[in-house]
């Protein structure tokens, strides 16, 4: 919660100062596109911070985003498959990818880092080849689909609408928070995370709960790169999605997960993700900030949350050693 309310606060602050910078910070265009935004990106970082938090990481997010951006128009389009049929394709599709990355983890005892790295040149590829380096997009039709992305909750007695991607994130979130915090999965998770061996010894079976948050995380990311194509209305296999997965990444430890694993709070994760948002937009608006260093914004963000949370552990570490010391004496 201290982290939580700490990346608040920071969040609250940058708002204050774009605002005073730039006179289009709040308007209410800006605003609503910004909540879009923020919520779109949080739904990946929930899934990033799922991996994460079991000590793992996975950088295949962005192609994944891209995948299913670009296959869900084409079989819409150029396949002719029903909706319900499009939608029940790309589910299996995230789900198969994450259960893929699980198992080549867990029982072939691959780093995560390598299989997500192979799963980015892989989905992007195979996208690629899929759709023939053609853009795909929904050609002005599913409009009732579309309105997922696009559409908003009005408001009574104002013109501000909440967006829906604002409503699909608070649903996952709050089923994330009760996975995390109020089932066993969620203890093991935390667990898995802070000491693998000894989790393993204590009857868990680790590889089980390795696989679940790579199944969300695929699930999640399949789930934001279906939100991302309806919201824009079409997908450039080349560059669709593309660095997706840094903005997860940093969203999840800007929130308050550890890269060493063991920690992390979805609230916390969903207020780092519209931080991001937020410093993207504010390098936008603002004609004194360069707008090419948006990447290294993102760098130096992950850059000073690793460093952070290094500097906590050790303090932490020494306060307990003191207090040992003091019991000893």
């Amino acid at each position: 919660m201290k982290k939580a309310l700490g990346i608040l606060g920071l969040l609250i602050f940058i708002c204050v100062a774009t605002a005073i910078m730039s006179d289009r910070f709040l308007t209410e265009y800006n605003v609503e596109n910004l909540i879009r935004r923020s919520a779109l990106f949080g739904i990946l970082s929930i899934g990033a911070a799922f991996v994460i938090i079991t000590a793992g990481i996975d950088l295949s997010i962005g192609s994944v985003v891209c995948l299913v951006g670009c296959i869900l128009p084409w079989m819409l389009i150029e396949c002719e498959f029903s909706v319900p049929i499009a939608l029940l394709s790309i589910t299996g599709i995230s789900l198969g990818i994450g259960l893929t990355h699980g198992i080549l983890i867990t029982k072939v005892k691959l780093q995560p880092f390598v299989v997500t790295l192979c799963g980015l040149l892989f989905y992007r590829g195979l996208t690629r080849g899929i759709v023939q380096d053609q853009t795909q997009g929904f050609r002005g039709g599913f409009s009732e689909l579309r309105e997922l992305s696009q559409g908003q909750l009005s408001l009574p007695y104002t013109d501000f609408g909440i967006p829906n991607p604002c409503l699909i994130l608070i649903a996952v979130a709050i089923l994330a928070i009760i996975l995390l915090n109020y089932t066993v999965y969620g203890r093991y998770m935390l667990a898995l995370g802070r000491n693998e061996t000894a989790t393993r010894y204590s009857g868990i079976n680790t590889d089980k709960i390795t696989i679940l948050a790579y199944v969300i995380c695929g699930l999640l990311s399949g789930l934001g790169g279906m939100l991302f194509v309806l919201d824009v209305g079409s997908a450039q296999p080349v560059d669709f999605g593309n660095f997706y997965e840094l903005y997860a990444i940093a969203g999840a430890v800007l929130g308050g997960c550890s890269l060493r694993g063991g920690e992390g709070t979805i609230i916390g994760v969903i207020i780092g993700a519209a931080v991001m948002q937020v410093l993207k937009n504010t390098i936008t608006l603002v004609d004194a900030i360069p707008t090419n260093i948006e990447y290294a914004v993102i760098g130096a963000v992950i850059l000073g949350g690793v460093i952070t949370d290094e500097l906590v552990k050790r303090l932490a570490s020494r306060r307990r050693a003191n207090l040992q010391a003091k019991q000893t004496d």
